[in-house]
């Protein structure tokens, strides 16, 4: 969620019960701020267990699931432009480039896995063009793991902020995606949906290039 700016309304610890996320028509959006600074869950870290490495966590934040990564010897890299996000996921020995996805990485074709986690698959507000960004970092059979909204939700773009009681951030595009949404999305970026799962109530979408399965076919 880093690209909604942890740190526009303040550096440290969020408190969860008063931090929103909201749109410009004043809808709340989904955020789960509590959730930056927690261990994985166990239903997570098995997700996370199972991933092709190297990982490249997209939008890491204070490094989460970094440092789960790290403790399941699974190497990963962590991006994120909020200064005071990169600053925490280092504290905590975590491998960290502050830059956006957009920005040139390294390993361009070469990422086992992709994370788009705690709802950045809405960074830039453009999540087909962030998808065609991520599925370019990928490599050949990787797979891009996105977190996305439950069925029937959609897709939209918005201009979001972070409010907390009086404090408000600076508008930033965004995107919600609903988990049904997501299928002509990817395919838009070249990809196919491997298959969607619930992890803890959270909805989960595995993305592969499309033409991996022919591939696997053929081999």
């Amino acid at each position: 969620m880093a690209r909604v700016g942890r740190g526009c309304l303040g550096e440290g610890v969020v408190t969860a019960a008063r931090l929103l996320l909201r749109d410009d028509g004043g809808r709340p959006l989904t955020l789960e701020p509590s959730r930056w600074h927690a261990p994985s869950s166990p239903a997570e870290r098995r997700l996370l267990a199972r991933l092709p490495a190297p990982v490249l966590d997209v939008g890491c934040g204070p490094g989460r699931v970094l440092d789960t990564l790290a403790r399941q010897g699974v190497m990963a890299l962590g991006v994120d432009p909020a200064p005071g996000a990169v600053a925490l996921a280092r504290s905590k020995g975590c491998a960290v480039l502050q830059r956006s996805v957009f920005d040139p990485l390294p390993g361009r074709g070469r990422w086992g896995t992709v994370l788009l986690l705690d709802g950045n698959i809405g960074i830039g507000g453009d999540p087909a063009r962030l998808l065609r960004r991520c599925a370019a970092l990928l490599d050949p059979d990787g797979e891009i793991v996105a977190e996305a909204e439950p069925p029937g939700t959609g897709w939209r773009s918005c201009r979001a902020r972070l409010e907390r009681n009086a404090e408000v951030g600076p508008w930033f595009p965004w995107a919600t995606v609903g988990c049904d949404a997501i299928y002509a999305l990817a395919s838009d970026a070249g990809l196919s949906v491997r298959g969607v799962e619930q992890v803890d109530g959270r909805w989960i979408a595995s993305l592969e290039h499309r033409n991996s399965r022919e591939r696997d076919a053929c081999a």
